[in-house]
């Protein structure tokens, strides 16, 4: 199955502030916040929605195509996605603009005040996907992650055109998104992946219900924090998926794209929506235990055997049939 992954390709600055963001805000002048927090750390790392969530299924085995665009200072980070296994052919790379970044700081209590640089990002409008798939003989999924509007509105018109199925996965743009843009971007998808936050965003702008969002797109996959994971489609029962414990919590950054990276490999493993749920929340496990959200070591029986004490022998098993780690 060849799975294409479209979103923003950026640099991760995560600093960690020592005390309660909630503890500065005055509710009486949230009118008017002037605010500086005196962080501890500082860790670049490399990120973007596109890059991370190609990592996550690059690690457990598959070959996603990444489709994005860069500035010139992506060739360390061409490089490093290219030694684990995701196909970079299809970036564009930027002549006049930065790689784009994301700046976020996490209190103690994991609530996070970030800021975003669109920089080359930009330039992802001006990518076609029908060369992509001339390229790798033909795209089976699309995912159309957070990137330039734009270029989300681009790829998600295109795939329409050319009858091939996509994932909507408009997360991070819908604060920025009008009723009638995000009905664009989510109406006809295969799938539709949000937080438990951004799906109450979508219903509140697009004036949909829950019913309604549902009936618009073939599959609903709602993720839930420590809760787990929800999915639905019309006519059937919700499946609930657990989240697996955690060793430790070290940073939350880029959780829900491991989450959709392991979800995105369970289908192209041919795997129920079950079994999908619960590979991309073991996978989320590994980042939240991870500064960084590529920096997680995955060993394969090491996976499985938390997969196990997680989900059971049975589903151990089918995963254990699939799954490829770079580490035995």
């Amino acid at each position: 199955m060849r799975v294409c992954v479209t979103g923003s390709i950026a640099t991760d600055h995560l600093m960690t502030f020592p005390g309660r963001f909630a503890d500065s805000f005055v509710a009486e002048k949230l009118d008017s916040v002037s605010l500086s927090f005196l962080v501890e750390d500082l860790d670049i790392r490399r990120g973007g929605v596109g890059p991370n969530i190609a990592f996550g299924m690059a690690v457990l085995g598959l070959r996603p195509i990444l489709v994005g665009a860069a500035g010139p200072d992506f060739a360390d980070y061409r490089s490093w996605l290219d030694r684990h296994g995701v196909d970079t052919a299809s970036v564009r790379v930027s002549d006049v603009r930065h790689t784009a970044r994301f700046v976020c700081t996490t209190d103690v209590d994991q609530c996070q005040i970030a800021s975003f640089y669109a920089g080359a990002m930009s330039e992802a409008r001006e990518i076609e996907l029908g060369p992509v798939a001339e390229r790798v003989g033909g795209l089976d999924l699309v995912l159309v992650g957070a990137n330039d509007p734009e270029a989300m509105a681009r790829h998600t018109d295109e795939c329409r055109f050319r009858g091939i199925p996509f994932v909507a996965d408009p997360s991070q743009q819908l604060a920025w998104s009008d009723g009638d843009a995000i009905k664009q971007l989510v109406e006809g998808a295969a799938y539709l992946f949000s937080n438990e936050y951004e799906s109450g965003l979508i219903e509140h702008k697009t004036g949909w219900t829950s019913d309604e969002v549902l009936s618009k797109v073939g599959v609903r996959v709602t993720t839930l924090g420590k809760k787990g994971a929800r999915v639905e489609r019309a006519g059937e029962a919700p499946i609930e998926v657990a989240t697996p414990l955690e060793e430790i919590k070290a940073d939350p950054t880029g959780v829900g794209d491991a989450f959709r990276a392991g979800f995105l490999s369970g289908l192209a493993w041919g795997l129920s929506h079950e079994r999908c749920a619960q590979i991309g929340s073991m996978l989320a496990t590994y980042v939240i235990e991870t500064v960084g959200t590529q920096e997680y070591d995955l060993a394969q029986q090491h996976f499985l055997t938390r997969f196990e004490e997680a989900y059971g022998a049975d589903a151990a098993a089918e995963v254990a049939a699939n799954v490829r780690c770079p580490r035995p």
